[in-house]
């Protein structure tokens, strides 16, 4: 039975990819922070997998993640854990360098010393094209970071680069274009769109506060991308890709399109613009070119932009008509 570590297994990509692995017969790590509250939603439906277990960790402290990998000897390791809220990361700027940042050498280290061995995959962000330099993006892409959070990813995303020319070790990024699900956490836009339009649609709200419309996309399902990833960890080289579905659609698109999906003529009407969500430095334009993933990986997205919304809205009507206002 292969092992694995992942690490943000209570995050909307851990929780999908330890349900994909556990699928496939691995016997899955999950590295969780010690909090007076913890938050497995995520992952409830999968706590009492006799092949799931929890071990506690944080990517801030370098002996807890080096005693983890020691202990578990790891086939893969797939580092999640990251402050991955770009709004926060101007808020935290120096908190998101410590654990987007400095938090992937830290297991690089651990991985190196402990489990050299084992495959290890960073999740690194379309974020880091920024301000992009060609379009549509791809490996080649230069990067132009436009937040601390973008700043961060590129950190980790070269010494990924450095571990793996140095010590030749099998380590690899995934520059993975935004991807989204039921799952997603409040804060982000599209379940902050598809959680409004459904309080509106049950009169639990009137409006939805939001920032720049105008922004564009490249929206994929994240259940779809944990594959991509574990897809990555199963080549025979280490390599990067830029995982994507090449169709890129604006945040008026997505309000316009959940507005009608839980029947809601006029998106107008539910539309406030809010100059705190508007950040202070915009990326405008980000689509990806994962032409390298379909070729050598053989993958490619199964869900469209429509089908992704529709899962969105339906599970927040769902949800939300589940609770009292």
């Amino acid at each position: 039975m292969k092992k694995v570590l992942i690490t943000g297994i209570t995050g909307q990509d851990g929780s999908y990819l330890a349900e994909l692995l556990l699928n496939k017969g691995y016997k899955v790590y999950g590295l969780t922070r010690r909090t007076s509250t913890q938050n497995f939603a995520r992952i409830d439906h999968l706590i009492h997998n006799p092949n799931l277990e929890l071990i506690s960790g944080d990517l801030i402290d370098q002996h807890s993640i080096t005693f983890a990998i020691k202990d578990i000897q790891p086939d893969e390791v797939y580092n999640l854990a990251a402050q991955s809220f770009v709004q926060t990361s101007w808020e935290q700027p120096v908190l998101t360098g410590e654990f987007t940042a400095l938090g992937v050498v830290r297991v690089l280290e651990a991985v190196r010393l402990a489990a050299p061995q084992a495959k290890f995959y960073q999740a690194s962000s379309s974020e880091m094209f920024g301000k992009v330099t060609e379009v549509p993006q791809k490996e080649s892409t230069a990067f132009y970071p436009r937040s601390p959070y973008g700043v961060a990813k590129i950190y980790g995303h070269w010494i990924t680069v450095n571990y793996r020319e140095s010590f030749n070790m099998f380590a690899v990024s995934g520059i993975l274009f935004n991807h989204e699900s039921p799952r997603r956490g409040l804060e982000f836009v599209t379940r902050k769109i598809a959680n409004g339009v459904a309080r509106v649609k049950l009169d639990k709200q009137q409006t939805i506060e939001l920032g720049n419309l105008e922004s564009k996309r490249d929206w994929g399902y994240a259940k779809d991308y944990v594959e991509a990833m574990w897809l990555m960890l199963q080549q025979d080289k280490p390599e990067d890709f830029v995982i994507a579905t090449g169709v890129t659609h604006s945040v008026k698109e997505f309000l316009q399109l959940a507005c009608q999906i839980a029947g809601i003529d006029n998106w107008e009407a539910v539309y406030q613009h809010n100059p705190k969500y508007d950040r202070p430095a915009e990326v405008d334009l980000l689509i990806g070119d994962s032409t390298k993933a379909k070729e050598k990986l053989g993958w490619q997205p199964k869900t469209t932009f429509e089908e992704l919304v529709k899962l969105m809205v339906e599970a927040e009507l769902e949800l939300e008509s589940k609770q009292t206002a």
